[in-house]
């Protein structure tokens, strides 16, 4: 785990993300978002377009593949599907964060735990939302494999995903620079139906340097 040696009193922007909501906002090349988890165990599903062609955006088996890991931490060049470097991860205090699991959605929420679950929100509403509001031209196919921050998704020997609790607590963080100017889209999930939030959707909040 890396410490990050920036003060937040000098972060140029600081919005709270209230659980179950989502955040739409450009970061320019050069500058560093924070992604800070104020209460422990809250999974921040998160996803990256280049701001000037959002069909660029961030590929989960790219990234997989450049690191030769599964998990993401400090040091990580979270990569584009043209094989462009969006950010590279350059403090974390948690160790470890999931591009594997997905993120929630009502179909899914009744396809893994109950036909009743259907009308709770998830983040796929969430993602939709923030791209409603981001005003681009997106389609099914760009929301994508996201980053689970903070989410403890083990992997077994045989290849299966288990939704574990967490491994963060409060005040601990993850920081990526921007390596070009991308758009950052982030679900704070509010999922009740498996430990990846303790059962209990909490804000996180947003620093840029």
């Amino acid at each position: 785990m890396t410490e990050s040696t920036l003060d937040p009193a000098n972060a140029s922007y600081r919005h709270v993300i209230p659980a179950g909501d989502w955040w739409v906002h450009e970061i320019k090349r050069g500058e560093t978002l924070r992604i800070l988890d104020l209460e422990g165990n809250q999974a921040a599903d998160t996803l990256f377009y280049s701001a000037a062609d959002p069909t660029d955006r961030y590929s989960a088996d790219g990234t997989i593949q450049a690191q030769q890991a599964l998990y993401l931490t400090t040091g990580t060049k979270l990569m584009s599907t043209e094989g462009n470097v969006l950010l590279e991860i350059t403090a974390d205090t948690c160790g470890r964060h999931d591009t594997l699991g997905g993120a929630c959605s009502r179909e899914s929420n009744t396809m893994r735990y109950a036909h009743d679950k259907e009308c709770m929100h998830a983040c796929r509403d969430s993602f939709i939302r923030g791209a409603q509001e981001w005003k681009v031209e997106l389609t099914k196919r760009d929301i994508a494999c996201n980053i689970n921050f903070f989410m403890n998704v083990p992997v077994s020997p045989e290849g299966g995903l288990t939704f574990a609790d967490g491994i963060s607590a409060p005040g601990r963080y993850v920081e990526m620079k921007a390596a070009m100017d991308v758009v950052c889209l982030i679900s704070n999930c509010p999922q009740l139906n498996n430990p990846c939030n303790g059962w209990n959707p909490t804000p996180v909040e947003v620093l840029i340097f």
